[in-house]
């Protein structure tokens, strides 16, 4: 039983139902602000794959702290007290080894 508003539902069944609206509605601009942030790990990769499927074929703007959320996209932003410090994918920012290079290498011990 989902209640009334989907009150008895979890932050992360919740979130999973919101972004299964989105992804049905073939919206043209997906705006994602902390996608997998209430989502265990299991479900997170879930819900990851099927963002990384949507975001081949709509424009996306994502806002996370997680790696694995920002990892696959075609440009990621790196922004430090309100300032765009470093911009390129996955690859190019771990090659120029500055900020976003840290935070993954932090992130991963």
């Amino acid at each position: 039983m989902v209640g009334s508003r989907g009150l008895q539902l979890s932050g992360g069944e919740r979130q999973r139902i919101a972004i299964a609206r989105v992804l049905v509605r073939h919206a043209n601009l997906l705006l994602l602000d902390e996608p997998t942030s209430a989502l265990d790990t299991i479900n997170e990769k879930i819900v990851q794959h099927a963002l990384d499927e949507a975001q081949q074929d709509y424009t996306s703007i994502t806002i996370a702290h997680r790696l694995t959320t920002v990892k696959n996209c075609h440009v990621i932003y790196v922004i430090d007290r309100g300032h765009v410090i470093e911009s390129g994918n996955h690859e190019q920012l771990m090659n120029q080894k500055g900020y976003y290079y840290k935070l993954v290498k932090c992130s991963q011990t």
